[in-house]
């Protein structure tokens, strides 16, 4: 009787220790399962933030989060004060379906922007969202221009990356350029010393690519060779228009990218610099050359319905289609198609 109730205790122990292998395979089998399921769902290769991601930079070339290059091009608003009526979301597919991954937000300090009116805070938030439910890049642009030295409301800058890198520390969309069109003779050193302490101010929440502008609007991008602000995700801008800025411009660029200055061409038009002549066709097209040749992102001014040469739209018109464009419209289009 003895015997057969330690076999029968055998037997169990046996089943037991089964049951257990049993359980712990099924749980193997089930990771895998999710392992491949998690495989699947990888986006598709395109040219927007769901495959792309987090952006930096290997030399002078802007990488994905896979080390691949990537050309950003798209448009600019203009001043959020006075046209962000445009930006809705019917006018930024469109853009979209050009081919265009980003998206600049032009935050006017003065001229009725943020620093005497703190309200167009909101129109950025709502239109970042925006930007970014589209599955596309945005540059949150400090848009200095009237006020010439960013160091005026350099307190104001850091306050407000401050937030807008805490809001959207985990965002991969957000480019940050921090200073539009330093001017007035505001020198390279007097920039640096600005945009030091606000990358330091974003590093604290964000390591997107930071864009600096150069001196003279945004045109000497040579004046940062030996002297670069101490950041490996850090652009340096430069803005140019067809009708006045030509080989010379070209050749301050050429310069700058052959001693590692790394370019992003956050503002530019086929107009002259006032936003009005032209268009200058001819010269726009040896731009597009070089940007070509160089792999530079670029950004077109701008999303605006103004009387000005520069503007996508004809005057008045709101919606972004074929009827509406403008000369200039109807050229960028073709760019950004191609």
């Amino acid at each position: 009787m003895k015997k057969k109730i330690i076999l029968l205790l055998m037997v169990l122990v046996l089943l037991t220790s089964a049951c257990g292998k049993t359980g712990t395979t099924a749980k193997k089998n089930n990771a895998n399962k999710k392992e491949t399921t998690v495989t699947e769902k990888k986006v598709e290769k395109n040219n927007y933030v769901s495959y792309n991601g987090n952006l930096s930079l290997e030399g002078n070339n802007i990488v994905n989060q896979y080390k691949e290059k990537i050309v950003l091009k798209g448009m600019s608003s203009h001043g959020l004060q006075w046209f962000n009526y445009l930006i809705t979301d019917e006018n930024i597919k469109t853009l979209k379906s050009w081919n265009t991954n980003v998206f600049r937000l032009a935050m006017y300090t003065k001229e009725g922007g943020y620093i005497d009116n703190k309200s167009v805070y909101d129109d950025l938030i709502k239109d970042i969202d925006l930007v970014i439910s589209n599955d596309m890049y945005v540059i949150v642009d400090w848009h200095i221009l009237s006020d010439n030295n960013p160091n005026n409301y350099k307190n104001e800058a850091i306050e407000f990356f401050e937030k807008i890198s805490s809001k959207y520390k985990n965002t991969p969309n957000i480019i940050y350029e921090i200073c539009n069109e330093p001017n007035g003779g505001t020198s390279w050193s007097d920039i640096k010393s600005y945009a030091d302490d606000v990358v330091k101010t974003i590093r604290k929440n964000s390591n997107n690519i930071i864009i600096v502008g150069t001196p003279t609007w945004s045109q000497d991008v040579d004046s940062v060779i030996n002297n670069k602000v101490d950041d490996k995700n850090t652009m340096y801008a430069l803005h140019f228009y067809s009708g006045t800025h030509k080989d010379n411009i070209r050749d301050k660029a050429k310069k700058a990218l052959d001693n590692n200055i790394p370019i992003f061409i956050t503002e530019f038009g086929v107009s002259a610099a006032d936003g009005n002549g032209g268009v200058y066709l001819d010269e726009a097209d040896k731009w597009m050359e070089f940007i070509k040749n160089n792999n530079l992102s670029f950004v077109n001014w701008s999303l605006a319905n103004k009387n000005e040469s520069s503007a996508l739209l004809k005057q008045d018109n709101k919606l972004v289609s074929d009827d509406s464009l403008s000369e200039s419209g109807k050229y960028i289009k073709k760019i950004f198609k191609k």
